[in-house]
């Protein structure tokens, strides 16, 4: 695991799959709440809400977040190996303390500090905490940041060491904690869910494919400005193109609509598929709404795609945002 992919929500709230997360729950007073879809909870001050941005929760009035990530429990000797001083000051935080405790039976790495000022006239520095959870299950990192005056030392350290860690949730849980429902799957069915705003569904009965032997379709919420009616040809088309698994797309269709009052974008168009070599036809469909969008993005064979444009549709129009 690259470090800097690890450390990269120090500077910014968490991102994920280059679609923000979107975050929901509540608690009772004293119990722990949860992310939506997470497996790490919190106890954050009155000031404090579930984001609807990243997987975490942010101070309302701004100034203060608390963002946290989920790897393989693998992921917690390599992470310890290298969060050195020297790594992390590369990735602008600048560590004064580094302590070992614990997170319920896991052991845990605790580092405070801060984010420098950029420039002779960047601000004020921001302080940081990163808590890297090492549980048999699961790897956590939590990171949290405020600015002066914000939030106080004592609040933002109890906030990141009083995390709560759940067992794993079952599918059928984590998408019901989706920021989104599948009103009518047209066969399809889920397969995992991603960062908490996202949904792998297949059409067939393997989990595991090789060769692209079932069509799949992926299914993500981002909070955020959407781009702007003339705009949207064109971050669709980069969208499409930033997927890293396909190579040499050919457009067959680029198409802005309005449908039941809601603005769509559509991309059709064929590709190849680099891990198999296979010649894919890849249908993108984006539902833009005043404060985000929804992205679907559905891939099959090319020997399979009658009938299966249709089924990919039928899923994106029956999706009801929570």
């Amino acid at each position: 695991m690259r470090l800097r992919h690890a450390i990269r929500p120090l500077a910014r709230p968490l991102a994920a799959l280059g679609l923000l997360a979107a975050a929901s729950g509540a608690g009772a007073a004293g119990e722990p709440i949860y992310p939506s879809g997470s497996r790490f909870g919190f106890e954050p001050p009155s000031d404090m809400a579930l984001s609807r941005r990243f997987a975490g929760f942010e101070r309302k009035e701004g100034g203060a977040t608390v963002s946290v990530v989920e790897l393989p429990p693998s992921a917690y000797a390599d992470l310890e190996k290298n969060f050195t001083d020297e790594n992390l000051k590369s990735q602008g935080f600048v560590v004064e303390k580094r302590e070992p405790i614990k997170v319920g039976g896991a052991d845990a790495l605790l580092f405070t500090g801060e984010q420098p000022p950029e420039g002779a006239t960047g601000g004020p520095a921001i302080r940081k905490w990163l808590l890297l959870v090492g549980d048999s299950t699961v790897t956590g990192l939590v990171i949290a940041q405020a600015l002066p005056g914000a939030e106080t030392e004592e609040t933002m350290r109890g906030l990141v060491t009083n995390v709560t860690i759940r067992p794993a949730l079952t599918l059928d849980q984590q998408v019901d904690a989706l920021p989104f429902r599948i009103t009518d799957p047209a066969g399809f069915r889920p397969v995992r869910v991603l960062a908490g705003n996202s949904v792998l569904l297949t059409q067939g009965p393997k989990d595991q494919m090789s060769n692209l032997e079932q069509p799949i379709l992926v299914l993500a919420q981002a909070v955020q400005p959407p781009p702007t009616a003339e705009q949207r040809d064109g971050f669709a088309r980069a969208a499409l193109y930033a997927n890293q698994t396909m190579k040499d797309f050919v457009i067959e269709r680029s198409q802005s609509y309005r449908q039941n009052g809601v603005d769509w974008h559509e991309i059709v168009a064929r590709a190849t598929d680099l891990p198999s070599n296979q010649p894919v036809v890849v249908s993108q469909t984006i539902r833009f709404a005043p404060d985000g969008y929804l992205r679907a993005v559905g891939v099959v064979r090319e020997d399979q795609r009658e009938g299966t444009l249709a089924k990919f549709r039928e899923v994106v129009d029956s999706v009801q945002v929570k």
